[in-house]
């Protein structure tokens, strides 16, 4: 297993809830470790392009994992564990529910080992005021 990865177990728990007459059922996750012990086994994998999104996160008071979980409204079958919102908000768009769980100290301080070995992203805003910045001189000049 390389540095940017690592495997972790949930488990899954549903509530039914009478809301208006109707019963709803939602699903939490009720447990979440790491190795392959867990029912359910998923692979965390930190990617260069999302570091901005990881930052953003453990920046929040609190820092979340996303667990993808199969189409709306069905049982959730959990494929896929993201530490980046925009993923997730991408997998919302595309009907799938998303579970969202604290994100355990441990991987909090490997998120961070991981931005501080590749380094922060570049702040986008600021390169973009540069490049403005500097026509704005050569139309000058």
């Amino acid at each position: 297993v390389s540095s940017s990865q690592t495997t972790l177990s949930l488990d899954l728990a549903s509530e039914s809830r009478q809301i208006k007459g109707f019963t709803s059922t939602r699903w939490t996750i009720t447990d979440l470790s790491p190795g392959d012990g867990g029912p359910w086994v998923l692979r965390l994998q930190l990617f260069l392009t999302e570091r901005a999104a990881y930052r953003f996160n453990l920046e929040s008071g609190t820092p979340r994992l996303f667990v993808r979980a199969g189409e709306s409204g069905t049982t959730p079958c959990p494929s896929a564990v993201t530490a980046s919102q925009d993923v997730a908000a991408a997998w919302l768009d595309g009907e799938q529910q998303v579970l969202e769980v604290a994100m355990p100290l441990a991987i909090q301080a490997w998120i961070e080992a991981y931005l501080a070995r590749h380094g922060e992203a570049p702040d986008e805003g600021r390169k973009k005021k540069r490049k403005g910045a500097g026509r704005a001189r050569e139309q000058t000049a």
